[in-house]
């Protein structure tokens, strides 16, 4: 099977599929699509940008089509469900931009905005309901939604749900479910406790896995920048003013932190907006929209608001403060370096975050290279005995300037991640998709891209 039509799903999808330009599946969708046709559950273990939202959606479309009756008030037949308001909608959007040319009604359902609207909607009937965790506990509870006809459940970014505090909530809601359901989870890690959630979820799972879990995007240039604390605001205001930081991703720890990143930023004229959990939803639309549009160059954000940002062209992303858990430190930099295109991460590390260092590297199983060669350096913190830098990796200009990533398939660890994926439905060389979420490759206007990405027209996401 190379192309969508060897997987035999219904005219009406291929027939969106084939209008937005769409040929060949992604490894986990090429993997993963049959296997939910044929009704199995599955566990998909996959980095983010890979295409896992049309790996779900085609097959539940596909399953829908098979017996297509008109929407029961209250009664979805497929459950998705996301950790985050952000990736809903774009999983919603994903659903009705598959579904156009079939009598498919979607709705989604998160917090932050009136719960009057999304009352009536139900009402109205759907068939496909995507929610997060908290609104759709809310429309339980009122009455407003019943499972008894719920025949797909799709739990996505399983991984980052637990993170935030959402074990219960699925729990209760995967309770209330049919138990002759089928069900998919996708992640993008797969801790312990994880696939203790699977175990309790899935039936006889089918696993696909397209890469090792907890490594890190083959294209991204990673660096490390030894920073004192109370240098790290200026360190990031002189890196800015590289004009090859085109559009940046700041990761903060906490929300107070994001704001005030946020306000240097603006201090120094640098058009900057902030995403985090204390925004109304009305404010992190605007400032995604920034994001997405060019108006704002730089996105602060905390881990739990970032989850759910899928934008193109993400050039840099800068890690503030490194996280306390290293997955997230896979997830921050899987928002650079999609579809075939170059990407780098930057990160800082003060004193207090050496384990943190350390322990990313043993998950990711590699070294960061570690950049000396601007104003703030710490050597005090380089050559702390706890964790000793190899000099000759912190003493190389690696790629030229901050805002220059280096060519494609250069550097050890990215060979040998490369060795690693192969045999594994990793997608090497050109690039078989497009697109910010791993889509499927769109026919660039006849135009072959160039691997790692290129001048090629515009793509449209898939996922």
């Amino acid at each position: 099977m190379t192309d969508f039509k060897g997987l035999n799903l219904a005219e009406p999808i291929l027939r969106a599929i084939e209008e937005d330009g769409y040929i060949t599946p992604t490894p986990i969708q090429a993997q993963s699509i049959p296997i939910l046709l044929e009704g199995h559950d599955l566990l998909g273990v996959a980095q983010t940008g890979t295409g896992k939202t049309a790996a779900f959606a085609l097959p539940t479309l596909n399953r829908l089509a098979k017996n297509l009756d008109k929407a029961t008030p209250k009664q979805p037949r497929a459950l998705i469900l996301a950790p985050t308001r952000e990736l809903a909608g774009q999983i919603s959007d994903s659903f009705r931009s598959y579904s156009r040319h079939m009598r498919i009604r979607t709705a989604v359902v998160f917090g932050g905005v009136s719960i009057k609207s999304q009352i009536r909607t139900m009402n109205q009937g759907v068939h496909i309901l995507v929610a997060t965790p908290g609104r759709l506990i809310d429309l339980m509870n009122q009455g407003y939604v019943q499972f008894n006809k719920v025949e797909m459940f799709v739990l996505d970014e399983a991984d980052r749900m637990l993170d935030m505090g959402f074990i219960r909530d699925v729990k209760r809601i995967s309770a209330a479910l049919p138990k002759s359901r089928q069900t998919a989870q996708f992640s993008a890690t797969m801790p312990k406790d994880v696939q203790g959630l699977a175990n309790s979820l899935l039936n006889d799972p089918v696993r696909v896995e397209v890469a090792p879990a907890a490594t890190t995007a083959e294209k991204v240039d990673q660096r490390m920048l030894f920073v004192t604390k109370d240098k790290k605001r200026a360190l990031l205001s002189e890196l800015l003013t590289d004009k090859d930081l085109k559009r940046v991703l700041v990761f903060t720890r906490t929300k107070h932190g994001a704001d005030r990143v946020t306000k240097h930023l603006i201090g120094n004229n640098i058009q900057t907006s902030a995403i985090h959990g204390n925004k109304s939803q009305n404010a992190r639309q605007r400032a995604l929209k920034g994001f997405k549009n060019g108006n704002v160059r730089v996105l602060v954000a905390t881990d739990i608001a970032a989850r759910g940002i899928d934008v193109e062209g993400v050039t840099h992303v800068i890690n503030f403060d490194l996280p306390n858990e290293p997955e997230s430190y896979v997830h921050r930099i899987g928002r650079t370096a999609r579809a075939g295109a170059g990407g780098i991460a930057i990160s800082f590390c003060d004193r207090e975050e050496k384990s943190y260092l350390r322990d990313i590297e043993r998950v990711i199983r590699q070294s960061v290279p570690v950049r000396e060669d601007h104003s703030f350096h710490s050597e005090e913190i380089a050559n702390d005995p706890g964790h000793p830098v190899k000099k000759s990796q912190s003493n190389k200009r690696r790629g030229g300037g901050f805002g220059r990533g280096k060519p494609q398939g250069q550097g050890q660890g990215q060979r040998q991640e490369q060795r690693q994926g192969q045999g594994q439905g990793q997608n090497h060389g050109r690039p078989n998709h497009a697109g910010a979420g791993g889509a499927p490759k769109k026919r660039p206007n006849n135009r072959r891209r160039k691997p790692g990405g290129g001048n090629s027209a515009p793509s449209r996401r898939a996922a």
